[in-house]
């Protein structure tokens, strides 16, 4: 079930800049990841650098910490405030092996913890949600300049981006790990390195991620407990959005996607005949049947394994959908669904699952300035890496070279059980992860004492946070009053420490399709309110 048939002999022709000889290389996962007048003139009055006005009451600067300061960003018009990052050795004194970090402290009041983000692929990028997720400021496609990010995490936490595993982003380093156990060994020590480094001891941590990090969250959050060392390593929670936790090519991808294109139909704007084939398989594959059974609350018992290797050519319901939307959408884009043309230009060159560099543009993360300013090295930078970060070939549950087990089988229950305080979202347009495959995920798993949720979810997310970001637009053309509470975005669901919440109108990168929605998931995840 190969993502690059997506791509027709016609778009193909098109130059969009995806390598697709690479992508025999890499499982479903990392092939998605690579498939990246006057109102006008009040966008932004200038875009060089912008010093810093005075560091003096920097909390984390010091004779060791110096060298990482950021001082100013190309383009970024404004006083980005302190802000570090460069490489820290896995092992000290070996800078051969070494993680790439950006890492900001809270813009409000000091509070004495650490919350790590981690972007999938396996391979992509952390910056990528730093500069168009959940940074100070960001950068979105389509967009003139950076602007500052009124839903920054930065506004609640002190935040660490790292690009892991090693091959990853401006990592250095060859990749030899065939397993989450070994990346996760290599993260703690580089975090035991940077803490040191930075005089962190003591700290909350949290950690975070999207996609493929449902892997990374779990298996790191895993090894951190087993440190037993609350001094570097005091975990206090997770969260993992449209997450990789579970047979994440059959249940969590290819079965409920019939249902899944039902429910946006409009969407997809498929004719009779073809729909009638997609259900026509959904039924004889047995997906339907699957489905109903497993997709209880309570579930009615351990899910039979699917190996998406093991199922006949025709049950590729997926491929089958992606290949064909692309007649009626050129510009599909598999991880926000609603998206139409025309492609966008974007500073990561990656604006749907197309990789695209807009002619004359250039990718923000390999400029020779911004890796100066960042203190990065001066090698290629790539949003995902055109090689495997895992080196088992094609082994594995996800056919990625990453040989450990799903996260629903262990790491995933120890964290919940250890913290109590564990969020897993899913976005409602995310045609990569879709709600009801890791909902099915969820209720193949055991944790603190039962098996999946025992009642089905259905409490509404009210977001009461108003409009931050475009309250002005909306004043100057006359359309004030709109700019209220967001209302109900979602449904969430708590049991036994595990929170589980469905985001309505988000695609895969929910901090950036859904950014209240998602600042109100990291206040829950922080402690700061008990409920979505």
């Amino acid at each position: 079930m190969l993502l690059k048939s997506v791509l027709t002999s016609a778009l193909l022709a098109l130059s969009l800049g995806s390598d697709l000889a690479t992508a025999s290389k890499h499982g479903r996962f990392a092939e998605i990841a690579r498939g990246p007048q006057e109102k006008a003139k009040r966008v932004v009055e200038a875009r060089d650098h912008k010093p810093h006005k005075s560091d003096k009451d920097y909390r984390f600067l010091s004779k060791s910490t110096k060298r990482y300061l950021v001082d100013s960003l190309p383009d970024v018009p404004f006083d980005i405030g302190e802000m570090y990052s460069g490489s820290v050795p896995i092992e000290m004194g070996n800078s051969s092996r070494s993680l790439f970090f950006i890492f900001q402290p809270t813009i409000n009041e000091p509070v004495d913890e650490v919350t790590v983000w981690l972007n999938g692929g396996p391979g992509c990028s952390s910056m990528e949600s730093f500069l168009q997720e959940t940074g100070q400021f960001i950068w979105q496609p389509g967009t003139f300049a950076p602007v500052e990010n009124p839903y920054a995490w930065v506004n609640l936490t002190n935040v660490l981006w790292v690009d892991q595993p090693v091959g990853t982003g401006y990592s250095v380093g060859i990749p030899t790990a065939t397993s989450q156990e070994e990346t996760a060994q290599d993260f703690v020590k580089f975090f035991k390195n940077f803490q040191n480094i930075f005089g962190i001891k003591n700290f909350k941590i949290y950690v975070t991620g999207e996609s493929y990090a449902g892997r990374y969250v779990p298996y790191i959050s895993a090894a951190m407990l087993d440190e037993k060392d609350k001094k570097h390593f005091d975990l206090h929670g997770a969260l993992a959005y449209d997450p990789c936790i579970g047979q994440f090519d059959t249940v969590q991808e290819e079965l409920p996607v019939v249902p899944f294109v039902h429910e946006n139909a409009n969407l997809f704007s498929f004719n009779e005949s073809f729909m009638a084939e997609l259900d026509k398989l959904h039924k004889s594959c047995g997906y339907e049947e699957f489905i109903d059974k497993y997709l209880t609350f309570p579930p009615p018992g351990v899910q039979p394994p699917l190996l998406g290797s093991s199922l006949p050519d025709e049950c590729d319901v997926f491929d089958l959908v992606n290949n064909e939307v692309f007649h009626s959408n050129p510009c599909f884009n598999v991880y926000e669904i609603n998206q139409m043309c025309p492609l966008l230009w974007d500073v990561l060159a990656f604006p749907t699952s197309l990789d695209y560099e807009a002619p004359g543009a250039s990718v923000y993360f390999d400029r020779a300035d911004v890796k100066r300013a960042l203190h990065a090295p001066n090698e290629t930078w790539s949003g995902c890496s055109l090689e495997p970060v895992y080196v088992g070939g094609d082994s594995g549950p996800e056919q990625e070279g990453d040989t450990s087990a799903n996260p629903i089988e262990h790491v995933l229950p120890q964290v919940i059980e250890a913290t109590n305080r564990v969020l897993i979202a899913n976005g409602d347009f995310d045609m990569v992860v879709l709600t009801n495959g890791t909902l099915m995920a969820i209720q193949n798993m055991t944790w603190n004492g039962n098996l999946g949720f025992q009642h089905k979810p259905s409490k509404p997310i009210d977001i009461k946070i108003p409009d931050l970001m475009y309250a002005k637009v909306f004043a100057e053309n006359g359309e004030g009053g709109i700019d209220g509470p967001q209302g109900v975005m979602g449904v969430q669901h708590y049991e036994r420490g595990l929170m589980w919440a469905q985001s309505f109108q988000s695609g895969h990168m929910q901090p950036q399709y859904q950014p209240r929605v998602a600042f109100r998931h990291l206040e829950w995840l922080l402690r700061r309110t008990e409920e979505l």
